[in-house]
């Protein structure tokens, strides 16, 4: 596979730089942790020393509060996990989780995803690559804006080992419909619905209190779930 043309990816951001109110707690953890989970993003990830340990690595971007995250790194033990989330307050929160669950399996960039994985993720060092409920920026003015676009796919495609997964989750169908056809022409990945359309939620994916509300009042979720050709490099 030749390497993904980056010279559009992260020019128009994929969200907004809104912080909100970070609690006390928030702020102690990151006061307290970071140095325990947080990674600079400067770094180029070497992932056996930064977690101590050879084991499969999975990066989720955009973890939001982090809960979801915490709960599949407790689950799934012999998997590192990589977080990417640009709000602090989500951070602090994660970090808090961490440490109340005593997990040694999570570390943590504050950064712009897009940026993180071009310069600090390897290529082709991904078990799998999780991007739960982005933004969707719904007006057709800002759909410019989303994270999903053929740059970005093909930047996700070139982190991820052979035979490893890009999974999307969306609660807007259009954005559904946007990610589905996205990924549907990246000629280094395979869709696992071998009908071509979208996917059942694994039990990997822990449901959220947002997506559990949402279910109850008749929104559809929409997971994707695409694999890399085990001939790609």
């Amino acid at each position: 596979m030749n390497s993904p043309d980056l010279s559009n990816v992260g020019k128009i951001r994929s969200f907004s730089r809104r912080q909100g109110r970070i609690t006390a707690g928030q702020q102690q953890a990151l006061s307290d942790f970071w140095d325990k989970y947080g990674l600079e993003p400067d770094i180029e990830c070497r992932f056996n020393e930064i977690f101590g340990r050879e084991a499969p690595v999975i990066v989720e971007i955009g973890f939001g509060n982090g809960d979801s995250l915490a709960e599949m790194a407790e689950a799934n033990p012999d998997f590192n996990y990589i977080g990417i989330e640009v709000h602090r307050p989500g951070v602090g929160h994660l970090i808090m989780q961490l440490e109340a669950r005593e997990l040694s399996n999570v570390r943590i960039f504050c950064h712009d995803a897009v940026e993180i994985l071009a310069r600090s993720i390897p290529d082709q060092s991904l078990t799998g690559v999780h991007l739960f409920f982005p933004d969707p920026w719904p007006k057709k003015r800002h759909h410019k804006r989303r994270i999903i676009n053929p740059a970005f796919v093909n930047l996700v495609t070139a982190k991820l080992a052979r035979d490893s997964y890009f999974h999307c989750a969306t609660d807007w169908e259009n954005y559904a419909k946007h990610m589905l056809a996205a990924l549907s022409n990246a000629p280094s990945l395979r869709n696992t619905n071998a009908d071509g359309g979208y996917s059942e939620r694994p039990s990997y994916r822990p449901l959220t209190k947002f997506e559990n509300r949402g279910l109850r009042l008749g929104h559809g979720v929409w997971d994707l779930i695409f694999r890399k050709n085990s001939e790609e490099a």
